[in-house]
């Protein structure tokens, strides 16, 4: 058995993938930042996740070779970092390498002073010279040989890039004011203008889903009934789910795809893709009423409870891309095996051909050879033969060697399928998806959650650790709001204002409007971290604008709305013209426009009455929409938006109001959807009234 380093203590499955490299890995901290120093050695940062490739591929080519690993441990301090639980490191040392190269990736490969200052950097160096990259032998001689014979040169290299990342991550506090619908309106144009109208997406290839900026689109056509916003809307999520880059066997999403059609994915399977996707999908069946977007949304999560649901009760990051040395093996199929599967299944011929058809499977196949099951335009199977299809090649593939799955489970991530799950309990009404809802809640309390108010980053085989980051704080709160509108339970709410409070406390700039990434738990480096952009995930920043908005109608307190009108004018200037960069902070710019609709529900959390009232609210497309459940006694009842109302009779009862002004109270549920449906629609309120300030 290999000798193990010191990651071998470590709880991310990334980092314990290189616990028995000869490369003598320290995980990033104290004790190897502090023999960086004593030995005067430049550090060598690698970072990486565990569903990477690429990292995969610089590990077995570099890492594991013996004569790289003697290089390595005589001449740097080697310090390696999962990205996902150390997003501050990863987020600065991108900033860098990109600054240095142009470009950025993972694994990404950072060479530091002592004094934690970058001065060189890539991402991905093969073991020899190829395809215009040095080898990394190569690199790491000269890097050395920089070091001890030109440190002027050096230091003077890293001061300057330390002194770049400052400044980028600087935010002007005098910004103008919040954007306005001119600049949302600007915002579409701009996404119409990149936007792909034959297969959906936006830009060339790769194409990544974009979840957040299709939500925003959705938004907009609320309000203009432009055909244009919502065909772009409609075709991507069409395409996507034809695509595959769409499981068809099994449900859920991969990462991104590597051409213009959708068809072939990067093969890792990401937590957050699918619960941004499942919930967009949601939104989607909510403002079209085109059933295929429930079914997708909910084979969506349902893939999430297959397959990165922990015995914890939380959710795993993510599934790999390779199988058995191979990018894809899992998932590709050869048109012989296909034959034989069905033919098992007592598929007729003739119904196996409209479903090798269907599905694309071919002899040549659409993929280096194989075949990648996607739509097409041919004729679909009768239903129940696709389903016996599908079960049979579900059941084949079985069998086959699991691609490995990333078990730590990322409070932030889950803070996003939380939000996902409760709004499928409430739009779809399906009872696995309110005890997924449930079950997350108490992972999240009884794992996460510490001293209170306090977050932890990460946690895996019971063991948490890392404080939490400003995404997790808001993430968190984000999916409790979510799951207190679904099960009406008010200590979610009160959870989820506990941890913006922390939020607030720990990470706000007041100087700027705007939260850093990091809090006083955290190490610093040479740049602390803030960031406004929505990449892959929602910022904190967005999703804290957005939560706030919510908080500040749900507590009667001013200063969370404050705080968010702050963000949203600190980024205002760039909404329109970066829109793809701002998806969720769009999604939040649009509600600070809208006038607060809410609903009310008093009556006990757990009586099917009451749940029939909130699902009633949340049925019409009405994404501002704020539900709120007041069992009989809770001390809710003396915050403004709450006084005075009661379940009437003790039969639970809704009150649909916009700006507290009410519409007459009902146990109807079909009553509340016709209310919800005027008054978020923008018609001014009728019947009692309850006047409250705002």
């Amino acid at each position: 058995m290999p000798a193990m380093n010191r990651l071998a203590s470590a709880t991310s499955p990334y980092l314990l993938q290189h616990a028995d490299n000869p490369v003598d890995w320290y995980p990033w901290g104290a004790e190897a930042l502090a023999r960086a120093r004593s030995e005067d050695r430049p550090i060598f940062l690698s970072i990486g996740y565990s569903a990477c490739h690429w990292c995969h591929v610089m590990a077995h080519e570099s890492f594991e070779d013996p004569g790289t690993a003697e290089r390595l441990n005589r001449d740097f301090v080697a310090i390696k970092v999962d990205r996902e639980e150390r997003p501050d490191i990863d987020d600065v040392y991108m900033g860098a390498v990109q600054a240095m190269t142009g470009s950025g990736g993972w694994p990404l490969s950072v060479f530091l002073t002592p004094d934690l200052e970058p001065f060189f950097g890539g991402t991905y160096f093969p073991p020899d010279d190829r395809h215009g990259l040095p080898a990394f032998n190569t690199v790491l001689e000269g890097v050395a040989e920089a070091y001890r014979e030109r440190r002027g040169e050096v230091t003077g290299i890293a001061a300057q890039l330390a002194t770049h990342l400052r400044h980028q991550m600087a935010v002007d506090g005098s910004a103008g004011g919040a954007p306005g619908t001119e600049q949302l309106d600007a915002a579409v144009r701009r996404l119409g203008g990149s936007f792909d109208a034959v297969r959906g997406g936006f830009g060339p290839a790769p194409k990544f889903p974009a979840p957040m900026t299709l939500e925003f689109l959705l938004r907009r056509w609320r309000d203009t009934r432009d055909e244009a916003t919502l065909r772009m809307v409609t075709v991507t999520l069409d395409h996507m789910a034809d695509g595959g880059i769409h499981d068809q066997l099994a449900g859920g999403f991969a990462r991104y795809s590597t051409d213009a059609s959708w068809l072939a994915p990067h093969f890792e399977k990401m937590l957050y893709d699918n619960a941004l996707l499942g919930h967009a999908y949601l939104e989607a069946f909510r403002a079209t009423g085109m059933d295929r977007y429930a079914r997708v949304a909910s084979s969506t999560l349902d893939f999430l409870l297959a397959e990165l649901r922990t015995d914890e009760g939380g959710f795993a990051a993510a599934l790999d891309a390779d199988s058995e040395g191979e990018e894809g093996r899992f998932y590709v199929w050869d048109a012989d095996e296909v034959a034989a599967v069905l033919a098992c299944a007592e598929v007729a011929a003739t119904d196996a051909a409209v479903v090798a058809a269907y599905w694309d499977v071919t002899t040549a196949g659409n993929w280096e050879g194989h075949t990648i099951l996607h739509v097409t335009s041919a004729p679909p199977p009768e239903p129940p033969i696709l389903d016996r299809a599908r079960a049979a090649l579900l059941a084949r593939r079985s069998e086959r060697v699991r691609p490995g799955r990333d078990d730590k489970q990322l409070a932030a991530w889950n803070g996003l399928a939380l939000r996902a799950f409760a709004l499928a309990a409430l739009v779809l009404g399906d009872p696995r998806f309110a005890a997924a809802t449930r079950e997350l809640v108490a992972f999240i309390r009884d794992v996460l959650v510490h001293d209170g108010d306090r977050l932890w980053r990460t946690a895996r085989a019971g063991v948490a650790h890392t404080p939490g980051f400003a995404e997790d704080y808001a993430a968190v709160a984000d999916g409790l709001l979510g799951a207190y509108a679904a099960l009406g339970e008010p200590r979610d709410l009160r959870l989820a204002e506990a941890l913006m409070e922390r939020l607030a406390s720990d990470f706000w700039d007041e100087d700027s409007g705007t939260l850093y990434d990091t809090g006083p738990d955290h190490e610093q480096t040479v740049a602390r971290p803030r960031s406004l952009l929505d990449g892959a995930t929602p910022g904190a920043n967005s999703i804290a604008a957005d939560v706030w908005l919510r908080l500040a109608l749900l507590g009667g307190d001013p200063e969370p709305d404050r705080r968010a009108r702050r963000i949203l004018a600190a980024v205002g200037s760039a909404l329109e013209r970066q829109p793809s960069a701002f998806g969720r902070m769009l999604c939040a710019a649009d509600r600070a426009l809208r006038p607060t609709v809410d609903v009310v529900v008093a009556g006990e959390a757990a009586d099917p009455r009451s749940d029939a009232l909130r699902r009633a609210a949340a049925a019409p497309y009405a994404p501002d929409l704020v539900i709120a459940g007041l069992p009989s006694g809770d001390e809710l009842g003396n915050r403004p938006l709450f006084v005075g109302k009661v379940a009437r009779e003790g039969v639970p009862t809704a009150y649909v109001c916009r700006r507290y002004a009410c519409d007459a109270p009902t146990a109807d549920p079909s009553v509340v959807t016709a209310q919800v449906i005027r008054l978020a629609g923008g018609e001014a309120p009728t019947g009692a009234t309850a006047e409250a300030p705002v």
